[in-house]
């Protein structure tokens, strides 16, 4: 069996399918801006305040407004530039309030969809197309204010930087990113998994949490395990990534090897349990465990676990009926 490169894994997660030149080096340039907007070739991402975009009716795929459509609803609005893809098609975000988003919706027939839904329903480009807009978006609708002096800030650069008003100051601020480790550690063919409180019971996944100032996403993998499981880690290799914009984060997944099994729950999950292979095809079978969604990198990390440690396919293994 040939091993995947981190590149490849990469692009299996959701949100993460989306090829598309983001012409960095053109944001500056608001002529060439405004000129691809106005072309008849611009399609328009609409998110509205609570964060849901517009699909057809199947949730199948995303209503992107054209030109036309643009200027009746969104006149006044500034565009933001998202990029232009493999076929020369230029895509742009505009934010809407919940009135509006809904009003729009009615309008053309479309139906409203969150990024959670969208994840799994969506093809992957138009999934990783919305989840771009909406973490953009929300990083605009929260970054009005400089940091430093207080005063209102201005958007530029096609909506992918914000500058401070105050010539005194004229701080810029770039869009925020909250790099978080997610692991799944193994202990000779068993895998560690944990649970919050808050949880359906029986639901376990992959331990994670935000990297700190000053540390190395290795020493995050060490420190957050050794800190929810009372787990050591020896050592730990990069998986993939993946854009998780619930507002703002990036997942950087690993697969870590832990120093021998004992656990101590820390304060921050509820339980932690090493399941080995057959303990999990049966638990999973029964219902007793309930994994994360595919949504999530957690699951692919899980579906890694299941495949190096006991050759089977996660998406194959047999599930509880719905009326069962």
């Amino acid at each position: 069996m040939r091993t995947m490169s981190a590149s490849e894994r990469s692009r299996q997660n959701v949100f993460a399918g989306i090829e598309l030149d983001r012409c960095s080096e053109r944001r500056a340039d608001s002529q060439w801006v405004e000129q691809v907007w106005q072309s008849r070739g611009a399609r328009f991402v609409v998110v509205d305040a609570q964060g849901k975009t517009l699909t057809n009716a199947a949730h199948s795929a995303l209503h992107l407004l054209d030109g036309s459509e643009r200027q009746r609803w969104f006149a006044d609005a500034q565009p933001v530039l998202l990029g232009v893809d493999t076929q020369n098609l230029a895509y742009f975000a505009l934010a809407a309030d919940s009135a509006q988003g809904e009003a729009l919706a009615a309008a053309c027939g479309c139906a409203q969809l969150d990024l959670r839904r969208a994840g799994l329903e969506l093809p992957a480009f138009e999934a990783g197309l919305f989840a771009y807009a909406r973490g953009l978006l929300h990083w605009q609708s929260r970054t009005r204010w400089c940091g430093a002096c207080g005063h209102a800030l201005v958007l530029e650069w096609a909506g992918h930087r914000a500058r401070c008003s105050n010539p005194a100051c004229a701080l810029e601020h770039y869009p925020r990113t909250d790099p978080a480790i997610i692991v799944i550690v193994n202990w000779r063919d068993a895998c560690l998994l944990g649970r919050q409180a808050s949880w359906p019971a029986g639901r376990f996944s992959t331990l994670a949490g935000f990297v700190e100032p000053g540390e190395t996403l290795e020493d995050a993998v060490r420190r957050e395990v050794f800190e929810e499981a009372g787990v050591r880690v020896v050592d730990c290799d990069y998986h993939s990534s993946q854009p998780w914009p619930f507002p703002s984060s990036l997942m950087l997944a690993f697969t870590a090897r832990a120093e021998d099994p004992a656990i101590k729950v820390g304060e921050e999950i509820d339980e932690a349990r090493w399941f080995e292979v057959d303990e999990f095809v049966s638990a999973v079978g029964t219902g007793e465990l309930k994994l994360p969604p595919p949504l999530s990198v957690s699951w692919r990390l899980i579906a890694h676990w299941l495949r190096m440690a006991g050759g089977l396919e996660l998406a194959d293994l047999k599930r509880p009926s719905a009326k069962g």
